[in-house]
């Protein structure tokens, strides 16, 4: 663990764990029950696999921004200088929002569609929809917040010695302990 990761890092890493667990758990007794104790295999299990995986992808899309791991034109990037990569990133943090606030208000909508129609899945489990569907807008909240940030120390803290391309940023580095 980096000790320089916040309260908020640490939650959405230990939430997206204990979600890839439990998939993992229902994964496994759907596995065994399936092949060992077929009267006890759960009909349901890949229903909320998914919907577990989709949330967890969803949060962890969160740290993918913090950490610059989202898909963006490094070979762009890095043919222009500091100010120019300044720049461009201050560009992308802005179309990134953009982008956020759009899956906030289009998944919201959705949301909204579900409960009002009581929608639940089709399974035996009969999955309330509307808590899936809110993965959508709960993910681009959280990554909208954190391009909040990025674009504020793009436009207001730039140093170009640790947020230019092929640098190693400080919380990245692992230092060996003695």
């Amino acid at each position: 663990m980096n000790p320089n990761d916040t309260l908020w890092d640490r939650a959405e890493r230990l939430l997206v764990g204990l979600l890839g667990a439990i998939a993992m758990l229902v994964g496994l007794v759907q596995v065994v029950g399936r092949y060992f104790f077929p009267s006890y295999a759960i009909s349901w299990a890949e229903e909320v696999i998914v919907y577990l995986v989709v949330w967890g992808v969803m949060i962890i899309s969160s740290q993918l921004v913090r950490t610059d791991g989202h898909v963006r034109p490094d070979l762009v990037l890095r043919l222009v200088g500091s100010r120019g990569q300044r720049w461009m990133e201050a560009f992308n943090c802005v179309v990134a929002l953009v982008f956020c606030a759009g899956m906030v208000w289009y998944g919201a909508n959705i949301v909204d569609s579900s409960w009002m129609l009581d929608e639940h899945s089709s399974s035996d489990f009969a999955f309330p929809m509307w808590i899936y569907y809110c993965s959508l807008p709960v993910g681009g909240l959280l990554m909208f917040a954190r391009y909040c940030i990025r674009l504020y120390r793009y436009l207001f803290r730039f140093d170009p010695a640790t947020m230019t391309v092929g640098h190693t940023a400080e919380h990245d580095m692992i230092v060996p302990q003695d």
